[in-house]
């Protein structure tokens, strides 16, 4: 597999860490050789620290993975200082793209304003599936409105590129790319996880769905966008195999991240990254 040209810059190859399940790269250092990939998306950055959800927060089932993280992460000042210059001095050949997440529009706007000098940072991954405190916890990505406000306003503050990471239970997922499209958005990520629910296995009650089960919704959602728009997309969901990240290719996806399956096998991306390259 040759190198993809993205974002104004090249990916040695299309394979990506899915944002959150690698943390910021320094928590599989000895586990994965990140300069073998395309590149990670990091763990979900917010404007302050933030602690997550309560133990139990993740489970597994027959199909995938249910999780309840709920964005832990160290907040914008601690990534800016120490997470970023991290990678940076560690990667050579592997792509940065940092997720974006927060409780208002101000607060993604303020994360990617305290972010976008930093030169390791390839593009961000705007995640348009949190709960907007400001709408009562209805998803920002949920209405055309709401995601109009948000890319827009985040493609004012970005100096870098901007991926719109969209949830797959939207009821037009190509409309509401088109709005991101239209809003200034480089690319979409899809799909994000689906919300679940399994008898007291979380102690948040409900979450996402990942893992093997999102495969042909994510090619669809891929398929989709690609072909209607003509829009570049980061296909993630189900990837656990060369013969998956295929079918995102073969749908028209520009890069590909795998998440839980990694997790659950570290040696999954680079695997799949040779495999692809024919090695």
């Amino acid at each position: 597999m040759t190198a993809v040209r993205l974002f104004g810059v090249d990916f040695q190859n299309p394979v990506l860490l899915a944002s959150g399940t690698a943390g910021f790269g320094r928590e599989v250092e000895g586990v994965i050789d990140l300069d073998t990939l395309g590149g990670i998306v990091t763990k979900a950055v917010t404007l302050e620290p933030r602690r997550g959800h309560a133990a139990p927060r993740v489970a597994e089932f027959a199909g995938g993975m249910l999780n309840a993280v709920g964005l832990a992460n160290p907040g914008l000042a601690t990534v800016r200082e120490h997470e970023l210059p991290w990678l940076a001095a560690r990667l050579t050949r592997a792509r940065v793209l940092v997720n974006v997440a927060g409780a208002t529009v101000a607060d993604y706007v303020d994360v990617i304003a305290g972010l976008t000098g930093q030169a390791v940072i390839a593009a961000f991954e705007i995640n348009a599936s949190c709960p907007n405190t400001t709408a009562g916890g209805l998803e920002f990505g949920a209405t055309p409105e709401g995601l109009r406000e948000l890319v827009r306003r985040c493609r004012a503050a970005a100096t870098k590129p901007i991926s719109v990471k969209l949830s797959p239970v939207l009821p037009d997922i190509v409309a509401m790319a088109r709005i991101a499209q239209d809003e200034g958005a480089d690319a979409v990520t899809l799909v994000n996880t689906i919300p679940g629910m399994l008898d007291r296995r979380l102690a948040n009650g409900s979450g996402g769905v990942s893992g093997p089960a999102l495969l042909p919704i994510g090619v669809l959602a891929t398929h989709q966008v690609v072909h209607r728009l003509g829009m570049p997309v980061i296909g993630v969901g189900g990837i656990g195999s060369a013969q998956d990240a295929r079918q995102y290719l073969s749908a028209g996806a520009s890069l590909l991240a795998i998440g839980t399956a990694a997790l659950a096998d570290p040696r999954v991306p680079g695997r799949v990254a040779r495999e692809l390259a024919g090695g």
